[in-house]
């Protein structure tokens, strides 16, 4: 009544597993081409096109736009100060969320700064409103200095995500003045034409 147990898996493996007839797979598989051929995807030339035309003004928006960042607004897009310890904090050490945030501040603020059009007219505008994003920016390295003498702690993190907040909606503030004077600049010139 004993039976050796590695004969019984060995043919239960060959019912469950019959093993196929030479040649079998190439016979199925040159079916299933006759049967099912694959068709190539047309990419159309224009597409092709456009896409470089693209990549090209992107280029070019890319080096134009960044000839400008030469003005005033260069000083305001740090996140440390210069003088920055071996191993100093900033929030975004601290946690992933925070990180997070802090990333997302800079870089609409970035996206903010990089959207201005200085000209002659508004650029009085414009100074004044970087001297205070340039306070701002100061107060952001002096919490900075803080969360590294004394450590994490709520009050230091609120008060620099706060004053990321604060260049942020400083930066909306300035482009709605400057909408504002273009619109009247845009009034004034429609009367005098009428």
């Amino acid at each position: 009544m004993a039976q050796d147990i590695r004969k019984l898996f060995e043919i239960e493996d060959e019912k469950e597993n019959p093993k196929l007839r030479n040649g079998h797979e190439e016979r199925f598989l040159k079916r299933l081409g006759t049967e099912l051929p694959q068709e190539k995807r047309k990419t159309l030339p224009y597409i092709k096109i456009a896409a470089s035309i693209l990549f090209l003004l992107g280029l070019g928006v890319y080096f134009i736009g960044g000839e400008k960042a030469s003005g005033p607004e260069a000083v305001i897009v740090e996140k440390q100060p210069k003088a920055k310890p071996a191993e100093s904090l900033s929030l975004g050490d601290l946690s992933p969320d925070l990180k997070k945030v802090e990333n997302y501040y800079m870089a609409s603020i970035n996206l903010e700064i990089s959207g201005l059009e200085v000209s002659d007219k508004n650029k009085a505008l414009i100074d004044s409103f970087m001297g205070e994003l340039k306070e701002l920016n100061e107060e952001y390295g002096r919490l900075s200095e803080e969360l590294n003498e004394i450590g994490p702690n709520n009050q230091t993190i609120t008060a620099m995500v706060k004053n990321l907040q604060l260049r942020l909606q400083l930066l909306h503030r300035l482009k709605e003045k400057i909408n504002q004077l273009k619109s009247s600049k845009n009034e004034a010139v429609t009367e005098t034409n009428v």
